[in-house]
């Protein structure tokens, strides 16, 4: 009876520990400054993105916007590492985490343009160890183009594990084709018939590098650098710290009360550089899987991005995509939940998140791991871009919202 007891007493104290730490959570989550239905010039949206930094949650972000092939828009607000008093600035580094897999989707048309592949060919036609489970004996076979619009079935690893694929910054990069190869065979069953619905998996991503790996015959890190990143003089975009990256770094962080600051003492103790204003500051994070995720770079470098891809695959003379290929990742192959009814426009397609606008599409990416959050997004009937990076991952939820503050500017 006495260890009934205590067990009870236990679970009541749990019960009360939870509780604490939601009301702290909520509390402390209410002090974030939430975005405005609008604002009418740029210093309203300064004044706005001062006040979030000065919450502290973000610590800091860097802010680009693109129109008509021109910026308009490159400030940086906050510190990009508080305890060593580094500003938030334009050339700020941060992770990119799941925006990397723009330039994925956009290696896997260079190679389709090439003709060393097609989009409709069987992945098992270069990864031979792809096999999977599918729902049924006529299921459609798994091509490139399912594994570009999260079309395939294949499951996603779950948020923890993706969290334990990490390194610190003095370990070895991996194998990317080795890691998928070794990975695999945890998401043999698909969820859904190839082609049927969609969601979003990070593990197709890492097919798709293997692909580039075989293909090419290069690593995926040498062939996004010498394909896309060299030819775009995106300078300050790596897949590791750079010597010349050291002064604008943004160190990751995390709010150091919240619901998850128990479990990322946990799972992450040995990344928590220090405790400083209300902040986890992070080591050095490296992901281990590469081409969904490992991009570093700044708001400035994805600028580069954003405007060849606004000017139909080219930048000052440099073409990384053809017109054909842009517009594939604009208007085709986009792919619909199973569950849409149509009351809200969302759609997968190569590469991008698709929304309906009043203009047309809306495309969309946003990222976010260990110490920071991104996003990225084109207008193109608008011809207008924007990109914004933060160093926690707060924003998660409404980052959308305050890109659309800038977007409903008027930029002409």
């Amino acid at each position: 009876m006495k260890a009934l007891k205590l067990t009870k007493r236990r679970i009541v104290i749990l019960v009360i520990f939870v509780l604490a730490a939601i009301l702290v959570a909520y509390i402390a989550k209410s002090k974030i400054p939430q975005p405005p239905e609008s604002v009418q010039n740029v210093t309203e949206l300064d004044d706005y993105l001062e006040a979030l930094v000065n919450s502290g949650s973000p610590p800091g972000l860097s802010m680009v916007i693109v129109k008509n092939d021109s910026i308009v828009y490159n400030k940086g607000f906050g510190w990009a590492d508080g305890p060593r008093k580094i500003k938030a600035t334009p050339e700020t580094v941060y992770h990119w985490w799941s925006i990397t897999k723009i330039p994925t989707a956009m290696a896997i048309l260079q190679l389709q343009e090439q003709g060393k592949l097609q989009l409709d060919d069987a992945v098992s036609k270069y990864l031979p160890f792809f096999e999977v489970k599918y729902p049924a004996d006529k299921s459609s076979t798994i091509t490139i183009r399912h594994l570009l619009n999260h079309s395939s079935g294949i499951p996603d690893a779950s948020g923890l594990k993706l969290v334990k694929w990490i390194h610190h910054d003095t370990e070895p990069a991996l194998d990317q084709t080795a890691l998928i190869k070794q990975k695999f065979s945890d998401y043999l069953t698909l969820q859904f018939e190839p082609g049927e619905d969609t969601a979003y998996t990070n593990i197709g991503y890492m097919l798709l590098g293997a692909i580039i790996e075989k293909i090419s015959e290069q690593s995926y890190r040498d062939y996004i650098r010498q394909n896309i990143l060299e030819p775009l003089e995106m300078k300050q975009t790596d897949f590791i710290y750079t010597s010349d990256m050291e002064a604008v770094e943004a160190a990751g962080s995390h709010p150091s009360i919240s619901l998850m600051s128990p479990l990322l003492r946990i799972m992450m103790g040995s990344y928590i550089r220090e405790t400083s204003n209300n902040s986890l500051w992070l080591e050095r994070v490296y992901t281990d899987q590469e081409p969904p995720s490992a991009l570093i770079g700044s708001t400035l470098d994805a600028s580069r991005l954003v405007r060849a891809y606004l000017n139909k695959g080219t930048l000052d003379g440099n073409r990384i995509l053809s017109e054909e290929s842009i517009e594939r990742m604009t208007n085709d192959d986009h792919v619909a939940q199973a569950k849409d009814e149509g009351t809200y426009f969302f759609r997968r397609g190569i590469g991008w998140h698709i929304f309906k606008e009043k203009n047309g599409y809306k495309l969309e990416h946003t990222g976010g791991g260990p110490g920071f959050f991104t996003i990225m997004q084109i207008y193109p009937s608008d011809n207008l871009g924007l990109v914004m990076f933060c160093n926690d991952v707060t924003l998660e939820k409404y980052g959308w919202k305050i890109l659309q503050l800038g977007a409903n500017l008027n930029w002409e």
